[in-house]
């Protein structure tokens, strides 16, 4: 198949790798055209047409770029880039399917409930409402979508990065003292199902992509204890300003299990015991 992966980054650098190794034709698009990227801006219908016309039509676009914005104008470049760019791409390769990379942060919900694709959706934060617009728009479009958990790997991981830090704390959340559920996925194991939808022709929709086990903070914080002796973080408010909101469930990888993807890792200490480059990456060892 010929696809196109707008946004070479953490998730789609290596999603490139997996298709081309399996005798896919793949066209990898940055902003700017850096290293073997080819330069196209999403939120510009000019450059999509330029693009359209230097590669010709595709069977497949993949949306995972990021906003590249972390300052005051951080809603509109997540506008400019996810729901303009979604209806960028739809119109200019109209024929191509369309998958879509969101997040699970689109699911608001604080009660600790577990959520699957069928779950209401009610985002906290102005970013999260901009990607359910985005998802509106592929939908419509019927395009699929990837709902990405909290994404770690080499080089990155917020969670031990705080932990050795010494800035973690366990969040506040009424009566409980064990904090809130935390949602992840292995970098890798993003861009195996991110592949996994590309070779199934038929799963369309919406699909959560996390791992298997979720955790509560203080059973994160007391195996890392276990294993660093950096004590137990304290337990605190919670800081309600974070970017996507502050929320408590537990999402589902169910339904993406079901056509037959499975995390190479299927908890974030089984990737830490197992890749070996995450732990080093973090601490610096």
């Amino acid at each position: 198949m010929r696809v196109i992966v707008i946004g070479v980054g953490f998730v789609g650098r290596p999603l490139c790798d997996l298709m081309e190794r399996s005798g896919h034709e793949v066209v990898r698009v940055t902003r700017n055209g850096t290293g073997n990227s080819t330069a196209c801006d999403v939120s510009d219908r000019d450059s999509l047409n330029l693009l359209h016309e230097e590669k010709g039509e595709m069977d497949i676009i993949i949306h995972c770029a990021s906003s590249g914005s972390r300052g005051a104008d951080r809603a509109a470049r997540y506008k400019e880039v996810y729901v303009d760019g979604c209806r960028n791409v739809l119109e200019t390769f109209s024929d191509s399917r369309f998958i879509f990379v969101s997040s699970s942060s689109v699911y608001g919900q604080r009660d600790g409930s577990i959520v699957d694709e069928n779950s209401i959706t009610e985002p906290l934060s102005v970013t999260s409402k901009l990607l359910l617009e985005a998802e509106s728009i592929t939908s419509d479009s019927g395009g699929s979508i990837a709902r990405l958990a909290g994404i770690y790997g080499p080089g990155r991981s917020y969670l031990l990065k705080r932990y050795i830090e010494g800035s973690a704390q366990i969040d506040e959340n009424g009566s409980e003292s064990d904090g809130r559920w935390i949602n992840q996925i292995h970098r890798d194991d993003a861009a195996s199902a991110l592949a996994h939808m590309v070779e199934s022709s038929g799963m369309n929709g919406i699909y959560n992509v996390c791992d298997d086990m979720p955790m509560l903070q203080r059973a994160c914080y007391e195996e890392f204890d276990r294993r660093f002796k950096n004590g137990i973080p304290e337990l605190k408010p919670a800081i309600e300003g974070k970017a996507r909101g502050w929320t408590h469930k537990r999402v589902s990888n169910s339904k993406i299990r079901d056509t037959g993807w499975e995390p190479n890792y299927p908890s974030y200490f089984d990737a830490l015991d197992k890749d070996r480059d995450l732990l080093p990456s973090i601490i610096g060892t």
